[in-house]
């Protein structure tokens, strides 16, 4: 049962052995939203007691990540400046009796000839998760296990317990894995004579085949999904609705669209299901394609250009201003703004910049070229948009024939069988810009 009055702690405590994934910023987003909602406390604590494989890069990009999703954290720690008190507590357990020093076998050179183990009452553990429900699991097999190199070198289990009674934490939020870690840590706890925290154990993220979760099903740690142009609000909503929904009894919801903000209102634990999630890109596509729209025009232009290619910008012809309208045709088209480089390397942006090449025969029928020049010329330079452009033209293309005036009219503008229409790009291209190119369709 939960402790109404306690005020609630929670942690996310990543080891520093490599870089933050999905999964990863699930349970730390689960952690985030619970204390917040609470009016708790969330704390990040690294735990980097395996020093052959912490590495501080790996620490580093897992802190910005969390703060580049847009989430804070009330205190940090790591766990390899808390010797001191892990010495502490090692020790009372030896002093004890439930703890003690053994002498080893070494089984491979290296290995060490002395460590501390627990002294295993060999009991069963009873839980009541607040994911899962009731769980039961014994303890008899486990043996007495290693709970640190040496009095200076706790290992993980040790560590874990210390630290969370230290810092007060109320509930151990954390995926499922975790849950064969649980008995071992609940006897440390017991023969410490520690409070126990309340625990819930999240499922699993599983791939569309219901296979182990990998990169070949589109699942890639959290700052690649960011430098691929996917929001940090569409991947915080996307992470938190994977075996979460807002749904709750028969008036429940099927909301989609969740900002952080509505997530910490609406989050409950109790709405996690007990299943495995599945993993969806497509999803995550979606989302963020709604988030792009979202923005304003200032701050989808700003980080479209960031993905423009170098390539371009060194063109004839371009211009910020220029980029500006052409990345405002695609804005309804791409879900992720790494799709502006896609579009540029497969040659469907240049044609802005400079004069497109093709095959005459694309063009089809140039006789009514003339008297579009013609027509078009007559607009004021500074009227030149694509509703005047359309406006003129309209009336004549009706006339003689829509696809017979439009298709050679858009083919010379862009070289391409697919691109926008003619009035949109003659606005983006400008006038001299636009006839220079329909006179050069004339004499090809």
């Amino acid at each position: 049962m939960e402790d109404n009055n306690k005020k609630v702690i929670t942690r996310f405590a990543p080891s520093p052995t490599g870089v933050l994934h999905i999964g990863g910023l699930r349970t730390m987003l689960f952690n985030y939203l619970y204390a917040r909602q609470k009016g708790g406390e969330f704390i990040l604590r690294i735990e980097d007691t395996d020093k052959e494989r912490s590495k501080k890069e790996f620490e580093d990009s897992i802190v910005a990540a969390i703060k580049l999703v847009g989430v804070t954290y009330d205190k940090f720690f790591r766990q390899s400046e808390r010797t001191n008190i892990y010495r502490e507590y090692l020790k009372k357990l030896v002093d004890s009796n439930n703890a003690y020093v053994s002498k080893e076998v070494p089984k491979e050179e290296g290995d060490r000839d002395e460590v501390i183990r627990f002294k295993n009452p060999n009991k069963k553990i009873k839980i009541d998760d607040l994911i899962l429900g009731p769980v039961e699991m014994g303890t008899t097999d486990l043996g007495d296990f290693v709970i640190a190199k040496d009095m200076e070198s706790p290992l993980y289990h040790m560590a874990v317990v210390v630290d969370d009674f230290e810092m007060g934490v109320t509930h151990v939020i954390r995926g499922q894995e975790h849950l064969a870690n649980t008995p071992r840590q609940i006897l440390i706890q017991e023969a410490l004579g520690f409070y126990r925290p309340a625990y819930a154990h999240i499922p699993l993220i599983l791939a569309p085949d219901k296979t182990k979760l990998s990169k070949r099903h589109g699942a890639v740690n959290v700052v690649d999904y960011l430098a691929q142009g996917y929001l940090p609000e569409a991947i915080v909503n996307f992470i938190a609705t994977m075996g979460w929904s807002a749904q709750s009894g028969k008036s429940g919801t099927n909301e989609e669209i969740f900002s952080l903000k509505d997530l910490v209102k609406k989050f409950d634990l109790g709405n996690v299901q007990k299943g495995a999630a599945i993993f969806n890109i497509e999803k995550l596509d979606w989302l963020n394609r709604e988030y792009i729209k979202k923005l304003s025009d200032y701050e989808y232009i700003k980080t479209a250009h960031n993905y423009l290619p170098e390539g371009i910008k060194s063109l004839r012809d371009y211009s910020d201003e220029k980029f500006h309208k052409v990345a405002m045709t695609v804005k309804d088209r791409i879900s992720k703004f790494c799709e502006i480089t896609h579009l540029s390397e497969a040659g469907e942006l240049q044609y802005y910049f400079e004069q497109p090449t093709y095959e005459k025969s694309l063009l089809k029928n140039t006789s009514f070229l003339p008297e579009i020049i013609s027509l078009i010329d007559k607009i004021e330079d500074k009227d030149f948009t694509q509703k005047k452009v359309k406006e003129t033209i309209w009336d004549f293309a009706t006339e003689k024939g829509r696809g017979e005036v439009l298709w050679p009219m858009r083919v010379a503008l862009s070289g391409k069988e697919k691109s926008p229409d003619p009035f949109t790009l003659a606005e983006i291209l400008g006038k001299a810009e636009t006839i220079k190119r329909l006179k050069f369709a004339i004499e090809k």
